[in-house]
């Protein structure tokens, strides 16, 4: 069956064939992050995976260590580097995330990871998301992202997993390198443009 055997020999496949580049642009992009700012070149966090069990989750660091100026929280933007963003537009702070691949962590394609304190906030339904191994894009990640409300992303999540076949993982695969070549927020941060998950409305949630 694809999802198993032949989805995972694919990663596989392919995260071995991007190791070498891959890593030597990584590095590039470590040195200019540890270059630009104090503090750890990766950011690592850890995330629910398959069936909710927890990894650690690798990135190059984007922001700032820093969180206060003057006794006030900055936000995401105003902790953004000139590096964190130019890596963010390019998606290359994503590719540590090849790391998890090679560890059966996550999948090139499948639901985003996102924060373990999400876990008690979803519906059974939306819990589903965990049903497959996350990956680095997925089906809500080109059908608008952050333009989203959370319940559209994880109707959208739990439609992959039902829906999870080659020709699908290689129709998201094409669109998310048309929207990275687009700028079209791939990379943009889950808490950077909508505000963080607080469950669902009672009414979505009995739906």
């Amino acid at each position: 069956m694809y999802r198993d055997h032949v989805k995972r020999a694919l990663d596989l496949l392919m995260a071995m064939l991007l190791a070498v580049p891959a890593g030597l642009v990584v590095l590039l992009c470590a040195a200019a992050v540890k270059a630009e700012s104090d503090g750890p070149a990766f950011f690592v966090q850890q995330r629910p995976g398959y069936r909710a069990k927890p990894f650690s989750l690798y990135k190059l660091r984007s922001m700032l260590v820093q969180r206060e100026k003057d006794g006030v929280l900055l936000s995401d933007m105003e902790r953004l580097t000139k590096t964190g963003r130019l890596m963010r537009k390019l998606s290359l702070d994503e590719l540590p995330q090849l790391y998890n691949i090679l560890r059966g962590d996550m999948s090139f394609i499948g639901p985003r990871p996102l924060l373990t304190r999400y876990l008690p906030l979803y519906t059974p339904e939306q819990m589903r998301r965990h049903e497959a191994r996350p990956g680095i894009s997925g089906w809500a990640q080109v059908n608008g992202r952050n333009e989203l409300k959370w319940e559209e992303k994880f109707k959208l999540d739990v439609w992959y997993v039902d829906h999870i076949s080659l020709r699908l993982d290689l129709k998201i695969f094409w669109m998310t390198l048309v929207n990275v070549v687009k700028h079209k927020g791939i990379n943009a941060g889950e808490g950077e443009t909508m505000p963080p998950f607080t469950g669902s409305p009672e009414e979505t949630a009995d739906a």
